[in-house]
């Protein structure tokens, strides 16, 4: 255990660390987790750009859905959602404060201050300490290889004394050895010295338990050094046992204070403390020497390393436990244990950890047994004439088994917080935040746990109140409602660079790598970075690198908004910080032995070139592809190529030609990684300079050709992707001559087994295929027949991206040679037994026939088609996407006419399975007749579309809403192709049959019916009495509640319909009336249907009942009629002419209401009318408008201000330029600063809608000595 903790170490900011040996292995997926360490950077080549791979099995991640008790909706942390490999974010430590060399300038930089040169060196000491490590690693490896050959050659000479062996009792390991002073024999490899080779420095022996310089940590030593034994009497070790009895054989040593034997018994007894067991020929008592406090092995009653007898050993010493301080002997412990608790305390509390104390601490304070004062408070007592009796003498109280573990203190240790004792004065929660802040969490504990610390602020120290007030603003933001978090944040933008870049980011780049973090709280701190970077600007340099260890996490985030947020933010630091700082911060990571790191850094550095342009960071990428030193930096170098054309696309074909120059070295690097990462950036840079630039890739188009006919695997991939993307951009005959060049050695690869080269190679031999110039011949007879016995097999449908990889490839192929040529080889396995195969090729034939239509379709062909798409139709099972319903659909579509002989056939497949007993086949049925319901009627069909009609209004009855939505719109298909007339059943039995499905409230049922509805009130509203269609209108008022856009339009659509087929009077009244409704949403409906109405019927009919309804003393109900009338106005345009001076009087009372929304809305009236009529001659009535209007230029409301200037910018086109100049001139340069703002805004948006009519009217100025005001050329008169 000492030595996995000295070798893996613990991570400050990680997760918790557990013994495995008390916990477990791999049972609980919480505490051991098996890590991968293979590197994911050119993992999925066919992405473009790397894939971050999940470390370990997904099985092995907790899953929270499996949990029956979780809340589906309850948020997740970031930390739950993550891979392995997002989680190693966590496991970087945020970098002290660096050196800013522009501050310092000449001077010489504090010592306690890290330079570039320090963290150069430091790396350096780290790659070494990492070769030296894998050089140990290695190298036992071989030595354990070789050990394992030797017994095989031991056993062939040594067959007699093996015998003699066997034939002996098996030695326990406590059994004491009759000769103590005699050595055992080498039992391992490992214990003979002489097999150990030639020491050529001290990390290569491989030390033996007799060597003199054993490590502190080893084992105890066995007997002659076996491994796990008790040691023997003549053992050389300095560490060694207490030494035998005076007369028994063994070299003696340097004499040290360690040697020395631990004091026993005088009686020769076991002793319990402070001695060890006498062996044989030990005397009873050993003289007497000056105690020291070394002498002893300290140990107490609670978890040792050094177990008593009968106890369960609890903690088993590792790198950071140490000792174990002996009980009563307080400051005695080993230092390395204050050590550890003061690290841990450090450590943040997982998620896990975090519920499991919650749970705990609530059942405690739910369960604890009441004290004698809470018993007091809850009943009477002496002075009620009570007696409290005592409790009998041989009483004791039952203690639950349950209620006693949780009493019982865990063995591990979890950080900041310790198991409740029985304390009345115990807090049911956590301490109460001070007035005026928010609620604060359990995890937020470690961070402002100094708030809940009552201080005199005034006695504080300036550092410590600035402290303080930082941690005040960050709780508020973190955790405040939404005015306290816009308060603080101002705050804090405000006062950034009074508060400082240390304090605050020392503060916020911790809480960002919060294990328990959600995504909205890290929106809220990353916002915090982003503003105080304006403010702090060159501030931050010193701290940069501590913000991108935080920040390059967010780059490859699975959320879109987080990556966008982290390039923000490493943009706008890069634009502070500038080139110099940022690229001294960075160029260690480009080299860290760390992969995730340099992944990151990479994604960091094209940001970095984005925000300040390519040319500036061309020379450092240069300098760093060219390294000789490390492979690593070239391969980072080349990876930030990559992401520069992934993050910038066509904006690197000015510096094309550089950066490939840059990276081509790497196609004939020594290392495989350098040399696929070289081409995946050539794949990059071209699918970003597409369809120009392929000049730029002249000199690496002879050694990518070379790799291809040499390399294979992993790197013939990169290559192979790097050329698919090359092709496309060369002109038709070199294509040609590439294509075909290619071809060779993708046919080769055709009969890969492995599932990456499959993809590279669809990708290829899509984009080789549809380069211009490639013949459809050579793809006939060289490409078709390889890749159909190759591609088109059952296991290339069960994985989701082969299948479309394919189906893309094979439709790119029928583009070429046609669509015949590709439907004749697969159409026959239409009736193969694999449903998801089937599927596949369902969707090819969709795909090819609705690029490419039918006509080269035979005869025979058609047969063969149609006869297995009915096949796959019936036999299909379960399709989610309706991928057969979509390809029948597709080729009856397109077959039309030539359809006709299939679809008696067709249809008794479709009648047959609107009875099936699952509901899903009779909805793919009934949606089958809506998607071929246009063919029956080209194919003059209509008896049979009208006995489908008849058998669909049987079904009307359907209880699945699903099954019935289909229903209607199938229905309303039938009703579109074969009209009103000669409809089956007749319009007037269906839609009294339809009205009680309009309450059904699922939304497809709604849409369809209302779409259905619409319809025939639309086309056949004579053939239904009046009285059915009022009752229709009251079930339509429901409707306007549904939550979908596309029911409401269609419902206030039908109310126009109904009204212009039995008169607006009485809709009107339903309409006007459901204006009192309390629903927002119910009500603009409402209005919305009252315009359309008003347009429909003409609105001389609605709006006399429309401006008596503003009578009624009722905000909700005045509001709706002028937003009735605001949709009317726009609805109607040139309309308005007769209308506006008889709603004048009502507009003037409404713009001089007192209520904000009045107003609004009757600026918005206004807007409309002046938009309708412009140039209609009604000016004296708008000009009397825009009076009342513009005295709410000044109020604050913004929708108000929206409204007002809708309103004035409307009455700009109808009024002229020049009447909305002479308004706004009086404020222009008014005294007040709020009125100069407001005219200043109204005047821009006059200069920008009539720049050049505005000179005419512009105020006449006198010359002065440098300016020419006038115009003379205005000052002609004809």
């Amino acid at each position: 255990m000492a030595k996995e903790g000295q070798k893996e170490g613990i991570a400050l900011a990680g997760k918790a660390v557990f013994d495995s040996d008390i916990y477990g292995g791999g049972t609980t997926p919480y505490l051991a987790r098996e890590i991968n360490d293979d590197e994911p950077e050119e993992e999925d080549i066919m992405a473009g750009k790397p894939q971050v791979q999940a470390r370990g099995l997904q099985s092995d991640l907790p899953d929270p859905t499996e949990d029956a008790d979780q809340d589906p909706l309850a948020k997740k942390s970031i930390y739950e959602r993550e891979d392995d490999y997002r989680r190693r974010r966590l496991n970087r430590i945020i970098s002290p404060d660096r050196n800013d060399a522009f501050a310092m300038g000449d001077k010489t930089p504090d010592a306690r201050v890290r330079t570039y040169a320090d963290i150069m060196r430091e790396q350096q000491i780290q790659r070494e300490m990492e070769n030296t490590m894998r050089n140990i690693a290695e190298k036992k490896k071989q030595e354990a290889e070789l050990a394992a050959q030797a017994p095989t050659k031991a056993q062939t000479s040594n067959g007699a004394a093996a015998a003699t062996v066997v034939g002996e009792k098996r030695r326990n390991r406590w059994d004491q050895s009759a000769d103590n002073g005699k050595p055992s024999k080498t039992s391992s490899e490992w214990d003979s010295v002489e097999q150990t080779p030639h020491i050529a420095s001290k990390w290569d022996a491989t030390p033996g338990p007799a060597a003199l310089d054993a490590s502190r940590w080893d084992a105890t030593p066995g007997i002659g050094s076996g491994a796990g034994e008790t040691p023997a009497w003549g053992t050389s070790g300095r560490w060694d046992s207490t030494p035998a009895a005076e007369g028994l054989a063994g070299p003696t040593p340097k004499r040290n204070r360690w040697d020395d034997a631990t004091p026993g018994r005088l009686d020769g007894a076991t002793p319990a403390w402070q001695g060890e067991t006498p062996s044989e020929g030990m005397p009873a008592a050993v003289p007497k020497k000056p105690r020291s406090r070394w002498d002893e092995t300290p140990a107490n009653a609670g978890p040792s390393a050094t177990p008593m007898i009968g106890a369960t050993p609890s903690i088993t010493p590792g790198f950071f436990t140490g000792a174990t301080p002996a009980a009563g002997f307080a400051g005695m412990e080993t230092p390395a244990t204050a050590l550890r608790v003061a690290a841990q305390q450090q450590v943040p509390m997982t998620p896990e950890q975090y519920q499991d104390m919650r749970l705990q601490k609530e059942m405690w304070e739910r369960n604890r047994p009441l004290t004698d004062e809470e018993l007091d408070a809850m009943m009477p007592g002496e002075k009620e004439g009570y007696k409290i009796l005592p409790p009998p003498a041989n009483y004791n109280p039952i203690i639950d088994p349950a209620k006693k573990l949780m009493a019982t203190p865990t063995p591990s240790f979890t950080p900041f917080y310790s198991m409740p004792e029985d304390n009345p004065g115990l807090l049911a929660d956590l301490p109460v935040a001070p007035e005026g802040l928010p609620e604060m969490k359990p995890e937020d504990m470690q961070y402002f746990g100094k708030l809940l610390q009552d201080v005199d602020e005034a006695e504080l120290g300036v550092e410590e109140a600035k402290e303080r007030k930082i941690m005040k603003l960050l709780l508020k933001v973190k955790n405040g409602t939404p005015p306290q978090r816009k308060a603080a944040l101002r705050q804090i933008t405000d006062k950034a660079r009074e508060l400082g870049a240390g304090p605050l980011l020392n503060q916020i780049l911790p809480l960002l790598m919060q294990p328990t973090l959600e995504d909205q709280e890290r929106h809220l701190l990353v916002k915090v970075i982003d503003r105080i970077l304006y403010k702090l600007d060159e501030l931050v340099r010193p701290y940069v690198h501590k913000i991108l260890v935080v920040i390059e996490p967010l780059l490859i985030d699975e959320d879109y908004y987080a990556r966008v947020e982290g390039r923000e933010i490493i943009a706008n630091l890069s634009k502070a910080a500038g080139l110099a700082s940022m690229i001294a911060a960075m160029r260690p990571d480009i080299d860290n032995i760390d992969e995730y790191v340099r992944n990151t850094t990479a994604r960091a550095f094209s940001v970095v070139a984005s925000a300040l342009g390519i040319p500036a960071l061309l020379p450092f990428l240069k300098a760093v592809c060219m390294s000789k030193k490390s492979w690593q930096a070239r391969h980072t170098g080349i990876k930030i190529c990559q992401q520069i054309a992934i993050l910038m696309g066509c904006a690197v074909l000015p510096h094309l030609k550089s950066m490939v120059d840059i990276i081509k070295h790497g196609l004939k690097d020594e290392n495989q990684k350098v040399k696929t990462i070289t081409s995946l950036s050539l794949a990059a840079l071209a699918e970003a300079a597409s369809p120009y630039g392929i000049e730029s890739f002249d000199d690496v188009l002879e050694p990518l050709w070379r790799g291809i006919r040499s390399l294979r695997g992993k790197v013939l991939a990169a290559f192979m992707k790097a050329i698919g993307f090359i092709i496309p951009l060369m002109d038709s005959e070199h294509a040609f001559y590439y294509t075909r060049e290619v071809m060779v050695v993708l046919k080769r690869e055709f009969q890969t087994p492995d599932e990456e080269m499959k993809k590279i190679v669809l990708k290829v031999v899509k984009q080789c295929v549809g380069t211009e110039g490639v013949e459809p011949e050579y793809i006939k007879t060289e490409v078709l027949p390889e890749f159909f016995k190759c591609f088109w097999n059952r296991r290339m449908a069960l994985d989701r991206r082969n299948y479309k990889a394919l189906v893309e490839t094979t439709v790119e192929l029928a583009n070429k040679v046609g669509c015949s040529e590709i439907v004749s080889r697969v159409v026959e396995d239409l009736k193969d037994e694999s449903e998801p195969y089937r599927r596949m090729v369902m969707e090819t034939i969709d795909k090819v026939v609705s690029a490419l239509g039918s006509s080269d379709i035979d005869a025979r062909l058609e047969e063969v088609l149609i006869d297995g798409i009915l096949f796959a139709f019936q036999e299909q099972v379960t399709d989610d996407a309706n991928v057969m319903l979509n390809g029948f659909g597709t080729v009856v579509n397109s077959l039309g006419k030539r359809a006709k002989p299939y679809l008696s056939q067709i249809c008794g497949t479709i009648k047959w399975r609107l009875n099936n007993k699952a509901a899903k086949i009779r909805q793919q049925a009934a949606d089958l007749i809506a998607r071929i319901a246009p063919v029956m009627k080209a194919c003059e069909e209509e008896q049979l579309l009208g006995h489908l009609g008849v058998v669909l209004y049987e079904y009307l009855g359907e209880e699945y809403p699903e099954v019935l939505g289909s229903i209607l719109g199938a229905l309303k298909s039938i009703v579109n192709v074969i009209g009103m007339t000669k409809m089956t059943p007749p319009i007037k039995e269906l839609l009294p049959r339809l009205t009680p499905v309009l309450k059904n409230r699922h939304e497809k049922v709604q849409e369809n019916c209302i779409d259905l509805v619409g319809r025939i009130a639309d086309r056949g509203a004579s053939f239904v009495p009046a009285r059915e269609w009022m009752r229709i209108c009251f079930e339509l008022l429901e409707m306007l509640k549904a939550h979908k856009k596309a029911i409401r339009r269609a419902t206030v659509n039908t109310f126009g319909y109904i009204a212009k087929a039995i008169g607006p009077q009485d809709v009107l009244v339903t309409l006007l009336n459901n204006l009192k409704v309390q629903e927002r949403q119910n009500r603009v409906c409402t209005t919305v249907a009252i315009a359309i109405v008003a347009e429909t019927c003409a609105p001389f009919t609605v709006l006399p009942a429309l401006m008596n309804e503003y009578r009624t003393p009722e905000i909700n109900v005045q509001n709706g009629v002028l937003k009735a009338l605001s949709f009317m106005f726009e609805y109607i345009g040139e309309l308005a002419k007769d209308y506006i001076y008889a709603v004048t009087p009502l507009l003037e009372d409404a713009l001089m209401d007192r209520d904000l929304v009045h107003r609004q809305t009757a600026a918005t009236v206004v807007q409309h009318i002046s938009l309708g009529i412009a140039g209609l001659s009604c000016e004296d009535a708008l000009t009397h408008l825009l009076n009342y209007v513009w005295p709410n230029v000044f109020e604050v409301s913004p929708h108000l201000i929206n409204g007002v200037m809708g309103a004035i910018d409307g009455c700009r086109l109808a009024l002229g330029p020049s009447i909305i100049l002479n308004y706004t001139l009086q404020g222009l340069w008014h005294p007040a600063r709020k009125v100069r703002e407001t005219y200043w805004k109204i005047y821009n948006n006059l200069y920008v809608g009539a720049q050049d009519a505005i000179v005419a009217f512009s105020p006449a100025l006198d010359d002065d000595e440098k300016n020419t005001y006038r115009r003379h050329e205005l000052d002609l008169c004809i």
